[in-house]
Formats: structure tokens, C-alpha cells, sequence
């Protein structure tokens, strides 16, 4: 077959497969337009998800009759002053968006300049249709009709008007995000969807476009290194979603979704959330145009770094030095459901609505009280990975434990209250000066005691226990074989392993930190982990997640009784130690039950 020049109708309609996949790729070319066009305000009015119609009308500058008439040709652009395309600074410069769009749709662009006439054109799927005068305020009016209409290999492959129209939303949010100095107002089938205000700043836009409790539950983030800035907000590990889509990420004020960023975003939670779970962030990178490519993708959602190094690392680190200033908080929303669920009991003398009766859930045990073992080291944290707290009853009613009589300490001196009591051996009460508090002790030792594994290990070396008898675990031979792969890098940690044999692994030794623990399900645990980490991570990234495996296996655990002092210590600890507020799996280590709500439960307020 011979070489042949494509026709103007095919080579519109290629290009338009590359710019144009659905009707939030048509919304995005046109937004940005007006953006770039100065606009201060932005009115969006969409028709089925977008497939049905969009309009996009702005008060920016405008164009002229000749302008438009260019500016539907393909290459013809305004925002490239020179050939310095590395320098462009505009969202739009390919030239090919209003083309693009028009070959694939009904396209009626109508502007005007102020001080002069406005002017429209209609063009239908690639042919100029009509021309003339139009009535309208200055600035661009851009409507888009029947899009692929003509196209039915296209237009089977859009999804539902629901889908459509989330994913258009999702693409002005992030425009607004960009741009917190413009008023964005987005109408969907006749109904207000989102309006934000221009001079909005960067954290309060943010929140207003994605979650009004992300005031209360994220940091401001501000951080540069060697010319390039990152500013934004970033969630506590917490206030986390079950998709990544609440992540936004920005470069020299352009939305991108760019893998670099989204895998140094989740490099710096790793060990804060559970593998299911996503931060909240709002991420703008902020560096010179020489340093970046923007001009790699047709829709210019990638971007190119020239020392991709530099700008993970500042991700990362930015972050994390925000994150550890966050000390021990925790997103603490009090949900209405979770308030909603206590009931008022009716007290009657029968004694109906009290519950059962002791002897109900207690036959034959003795009434003894436990003895609350005391720890070796004093009344010291440390103490709680040396005591033995077996409790010999397994369904005994609520007891009082007996404690020296000391003055009470006052709650308001510490942000996490004192130790009042524990409940059902996991749960430890402390009173606030503003409420509540409880604790999940197993969840709160897990994140001390990874973080004393990490200062251990920026030290030196974590210190070992020698056991008195091996301990020999019995895995299979590629879980053997990673392991052995690592028997230095967990030496460094207190894990002392040997191989012994094809399918075996022989425990020497164990971090000194967890105490008496589970060699054998530490050992299958970081096999695991190792399988499905070990070839994606660094080596820091991943000492952190044998780290926090051992944490987990070292940690208190619930069921475990603990007295008033070691409560008192575990919370004073929490106090000084970063993260503390989750665990390492991203769950929260502590809530708030304020005073207030306190008094909703009993009808006080």
C-alpha cells in the first residue's frame, strides 16, 4: 500500500481520540482555557453527566471574530508567545483542544471583546455551520452538544450520566483547587452542585471541595529544598478513604496524576495506613519551568522531572517532618450514629432493662478479686512487656480493683487525661479537662513500641535477646529464601535468623523490645511481608515494614490487664511520641467523648 496524506476530517478525529476520551476531557481543555484567558469567574452548566451537553462561560478577556476563527484550527494557539515551549506557563498550549472537540461534536463558541461586538460560530462535527453577531457579556461562552453523536465506535464506550458527570466534577474540583482566586459554580441538570468563592485560601478551598472535617483533622504542609517548594495539606493518617481519589496533586499550579508523586504520597504514610486505605492530601509543587516537562502527554495530566530524586524526596520528607510535628494527634469525629446507639435504660424495681444478673453469666468461680501483678521495673512502661497478666476468670462480673490511696492527679495538666480504669482488659478510661478519653492499649503500645524500634535503629543497632532454646519455623523454601536474602538487614533489628535446611529457619535471638513474643508467627509474618514488598520498596522502606511487624508482635495486647500506673505511663508516652495518634496500620489509637456530648447523652443539652 502507498504512502497517502490523511484527510483534515481523519486527522481531527485522531487527535481528538487523544484529547478528547469524555465529556470531562472536553470540560478540562475548555475550563483551562478560560483560566488561561484571565477569567475571575467560571460558570459550568452540564446535561447528563456531560454527554447530554456542556456550556463553560467565563468573563475573561475574550476573543475577536478573526481569533475564533484560528482559534478552531488545528496548532493555532495564543500561549505560546515564542518557541520556548520548556518556559510555557499556561494549562493550554497544544492548540488542538476547541479543534478536537469540534470534530467529535456540535461546538458554539461565542465571545466578545469588551468594547466591542460579540461574535459566534457554530461548528458541527468539523464544518463550520453558521457565523454572526451573538448577545453577551464580556467574556467566552463554549457550548458542547451531542458529543460523538456521530461517532458510535466512541460513544458505546462512555459510561452512565452518573459516572460522566462524577468524573467532570472531580476535574473542576481540582481546577478550583489550583486556582482558589477564581469562583467556580458547576450546575448539573438544572441543579447547584458546587459554588466556591474567588480569594478562598489554599486550606479552606481544599476543605471546601473535599471534606469541611478536614479542617479539624489535617496539617499544613511547607517545606523546600534546592529551588523546588511543596506546599498544601495533608490528612492525619486517621482521616484516611478506602480509594486514593481524595489525593490532588499539583505542579506549578497544573492538576496532574503523576506516579512519581502518587508513590512518594504513599511512601510517607506506608507505615500509618493499612494497605487498603488512602490519605487526604492537596499537594502543590512548586518549581522552575526548566526543571520539569510538561509537554509528554496529549492531555497533559504527566509530567516529566528532571531530578525525579529531588522532588520524592522532598515529598516524602516535607511530609513526614509535618506528620511527626502533629505529635500523638487523631482525627476525632464523634459520629451521630455512634452517639445514636446508646440508649436510656428503664430502672424498674423488677430490675427489667438492668441486664441480666451476675449469676447469670457466673457459675461456680469464686468471687476473688485479681491481683493486679506488679512490674518488675517499677511502675514504668517498660514494666508492660515483662508482666503476666492472666486473668483466671473468664466471664467474672465487674470488679473493683483495690490501689494505693494517692491525692488525684488533675486531668488538666495532661492532653490525654489520667488512667481512671480499664474495660474488658483492652480499653483504658482516662479523664480529660474537656472530656473522655479512650484508649485501645494494644493499638497504642504497637506505635510506641515502632518507635523506639526506629530510634534504636537510628542509634546503631536495636539490642537482642538471646533465646534459651532455638526456635526453629518451618516455611517454604522462597519464603525461606527471601528471608535468608535479609539475615543482615534483620541482625540489625534484633532478629538474629539462621537457615536450617531447605524449608526451615532457626531463631536465635529476638529484639530485646518485644520481649517474650511469638518467634514463630514474627517469623511468618515478616516472610509475608517481605513477599509482598521486598522488590517494590528501598531498603529504609523496607526495615520500616519488618519494623512495624515486630512492633505488632511486641506490643500489649488486648485482654491484658494493666494497673492504674502502667495506664498512666502508656498515656504519658503517648503524649511525646510522633503518630502516636494511629496505629501502624492507620487505625486510631484513641478517641474523645467531649463534655458536651457527654451531656447530649443524658438530655442535659
Amino acid at each position: 500500500m502507498s504512502i497517502r496524506r490523511l484527510p483534515e476530517h481523519l486527522v481531527n478525529r485522531i487527535a481528538a481520540g487523544e484529547v478528547v476520551e469524555r465529556p470531562a476531557s472536553a470540560l478540562k481543555e475548555i475550563v483551562e482555557n478560560a483560566l488561561d484567558a484571565g477569567a475571575g469567574r467560571i460558570a459550568i452548566r452540564l446535561t447528563a453527566g456531560g454527554i447530554g451537553g456542556i456550556e463553560v462561560i467565563d468573563d475573561g478577556c475574550g476573543m475577536s471574530p478573526a481569533d475564533m476563527a484560528l482559534a478552531l484550527e488545528r496548532h493555532a494557539t495564543s500561549k505560546l508567545p515564542d518557541d520556548a515551549i520548556e518556559a510555557v506557563s499556561t494549562l493550554g498550549f497544544r492548540g488542538e483542544a476547541l479543534p478536537s472537540i469540534a470534530s467529535v461534536a456540535t461546538l458554539t463558541l461565542e465571545s466578545r471583546v469588551r468594547g466591542a461586538d460579540g461574535w459566534s460560530r457554530v461548528t458541527d462535527n468539523g464544518r463550520l455551520a453558521s457565523e454572526g453577531p451573538a448577545a453577551l457579556p464580556p467574556g467566552t461562552r463554549v457550548k458542547v452538544e451531542g458529543l460523538f453523536a456521530r461517532v458510535p465506535a466512541r460513544a458505546k464506550f462512555l459510561r452512565s450520566p452518573r459516572a460522566e458527570y462524577a468524573a467532570c466534577l472531580d476535574v473542576v474540583r481540582r481546577l478550583a483547587m489550583a486556582r482558589p482566586d477564581i469562583g467556580f459554580t458547576v450546575e448539573h441538570d438544572g441543579r447547584r452542585a458546587l459554588s466556591v468563592q474567588p480569594g478562598e485560601t489554599g486550606p479552606a478551598r481544599v476543605a471546601a471541595l473535599t471534606d469541611r472535617a478536614l479542617v479539624d483533622n489535617s496539617i499544613a504542609i511547607s517545606h523546600e529544598r534546592e529551588g523546588v517548594v511543596l506546599e498544601g495539606v495533608a490528612g492525619l493518617p486517621t482521616f484516611n478513604r478506602g480509594v486514593a481519589d481524595h489525593q490532588y496533586l499539583f505542579v506549578n499550579g497544573r492538576p496532574v496524576k503523576d506516579r512519581l508523586l502518587v508513590g512518594a504520597v504513599r511512601g510517607a504514610y506506608q507505615d500509618m495506613l493499612a494497605r487498603d486505605r488512602h490519605p487526604v492530601v492537596a499537594l502543590f509543587v512548586t518549581l522552575p519551568g526548566s526543571e520539569v516537562d510538561v509537554n509528554v502527554h496529549p492531555a497533559k495530566t504527566e509530567v516529566r522531572f528532571r531530578d525525579p530524586g529531588l522532588v520524592r524526596g522532598l515529598i516524602v520528607g516535607g511530609l513526614r517532618h509535618a506528620l511527626d510535628q502533629a505529635g500523638h494527634r487523631s482525627a476525632q469525629p464523634v459520629a451521630a450514629g455512634s452517639l445514636g446507639a446508646w440508649r436510656q435504660e428503664s430502672h424498674s424495681p423488677s430490675g427489667e432493662g438492668l441486664g441480666p444478673s451476675p449469676q447469670s453469666n457466673y457459675r461456680g468461680a469464686s468471687w476473688t478479686s485479681p491481683t493486679p501483678y506488679p512490674s518488675p521495673e517499677g511502675e514504668g512502661l517498660s514494666g508492660l512487656q515483662h508482666s503476666v497478666f492472666d486473668s483466671p476468670l473468664a466471664y467474672a462480673p465487674p470488679q473493683g480493683r483495690a490501689e494505693p490511696a494517692t491525692a488525684p492527679i488533675p486531668a488538666a495538666q495532661h492532653p490525654l487525661g489520667v488512667a481512671r480504669g480499664q474495660v474488658a482488659a483492652t480499653y483504658i478510661v482516662a479523664e480529660a479537662a474537656d472530656g473522655l478519653v479512650l484508649v485501645d492499649q494494644h493499638a497504642a503500645h504497637e506505635r510506641l513500641v515502632l518507635e523506639r524500634m526506629r530510634r534504636a535503629l537510628d542509634g546503631g543497632a536495636v539490642a537482642r535477646q538471646a533465646l534459651l532454646l532455638p526456635e526453629v519455623v518451618e516455611l517454604d523454601e522462597p519464603a525461606c529464601d527471601r528471608l535468608e536474602a535479609r539475615i543482615p538487614e534483620l541482625a540489625e533489628m534484633g532478629l538474629e535468623l539462621e537457615r536450617f535446611g531447605p524449608q526451615a529457619m532457626l531463631v536465635r535471638a529476638t529484639p530485646a523490645l518485644l520481649g517474650q513474643g511469638d518467634p514463630k508467627g514474627l517469623v511468618t509474618d515478616l516472610a509475608d511481608e517481605l513477599a509482598a514488598f521486598d522488590q517494590a520498596l528501598s531498603l529504609k522502606e523496607r526495615l520500616d515494614h519488618v519494623a512495624a511487624t515486630m512492633a505488632c508482635h511486641g506490643s500489649v495486647r488486648a485482654g491484658r490487664i494493666l494497673s492504674v500506673a502502667e495506664m498512666n505511663a502508656l498515656l504519658r508516652e503517648m503524649e511525646v511520641t510522633p503518630h502516636s495518634g494511629q496505629c501502624n496500620h492507620g487505625r486510631p489509637t484513641w478517641v474523645k467523648l467531649g463534655h458536651g456530648d457527654i451531656e447530649k447523652l443524658f438530655g442535659r443539652k
